[in-house]
């Protein structure tokens, strides 16, 4: 679904943060990027999505080669690549549905947003999304009042308000305590594969992408050194991509629960569909 041939990228400066990247990432795969800070992995994912521009090479999305496009072609392209981010991107002054319903910028341009004049079905699927991932109590709530865990868990309903066919992860669980990350680890994993999704996530928790990838890839100074199943990555292995460590000793995976940050979704659906929906559904008529 996702091809990437000879990509590179060289900075201004002369700095070169990937050489000659080829990769070929099915639908509906997972695939963790590991790898030290500095090895090329967020600029990866941002050189699939323009970003940041490839200086070379070929990334194809399905039939549509992305580097060749740009303007409304570009635009139009991003849709299908859903970004969620480390430091959340949320505009911390909106509530989580109006955050959630800024997936849909792609689609009904910036004035259509700012006035919140968004298609009911859109706003019906924001519902459903908020309800999936355990956020119906917070959906009127400002951004800026949530737990690291929730912000992260809006920024994923907000990607997949964009019905995407790849999902672009950078770092999810960078700034959350051991469970949040399992339990967010999770969540994109089962969301994966509810809806056929493939996904690239770059993450420094090599645990985490060993219980929930299907596959890891590990850079090295911009260059892929490791490329398969996690139960193929060896204490050898590990040494390649970050060098000499004791990689035999390893923390027991601890226990959680299925409820985020120890809230459990307990505001009635129906109440809370027509405080939110209808108002922002009505918007859409005006």
């Amino acid at each position: 679904m996702l091809t990437l041939s000879g990509v590179g990228k060289r900075y201004p400066t002369g700095d070169r943060a990937l050489t000659d990247i080829d990769l070929t990432l099915p639908k509906g795969q997972v695939m963790a990027l590991i790898g030290p800070s500095g090895a090329g992995k967020s600029t990866l994912i941002r050189c699939v999505n323009r970003l940041v521009e490839p200086t070379q090479g070929s990334i194809r999305l399905e039939e549509t080669e992305l580097t060749k496009l740009s303007g409304h072609k570009l635009r139009h392209a991003r849709r299908s690549m859903g970004m969620i981010f480390q430091e959340y991107a949320l505009v911390d002054r909106l509530t989580v549905m109006e955050n959630v319903l800024s997936g849909q910028l792609g689609y009904v341009g910036f004035w259509r947003s700012f006035l919140c004049r968004y298609p009911q079905e859109a706003v019906v699927e924001a519902f459903r999304l908020l309800e999936r991932v355990g956020l119906t109590h917070a959906i009127d709530k400002r951004a800026d009042a949530l737990s690291g865990g929730q912000r992260q868990r809006v920024g994923i309903a907000r990607a997949l308000l964009q019905s995407p066919k790849l999902l672009l992860v950078d770092e999810p669980t960078a700034s959350l305590d051991p469970k949040t990350s399992r339990q967010i680890m999770r969540l994109i994993r089962e969301l994966c594969a509810e809806r056929e999704l493939a996904a690239i996530i770059n993450i420094h928790d090599v645990a985490l992408a060993q219980q929930f990838a299907d596959r890891i890839v590990g850079l090295r100074a911009g260059e892929i050194v490791f490329d398969g199943l996690p139960s193929e990555l060896t204490s050898e292995i590990l040494t390649t991509i970050y060098g000499e460590e004791d990689w035999d000793t390893t923390p027991e995976p601890m226990d959680d629960e299925a409820t985020s940050d120890g809230v459990t979704n307990d505001a009635p659906l129906n109440t809370a569909y027509e405080r939110v929906v209808t108002p922002l559904a009505a918007g859409s008529a005006r």
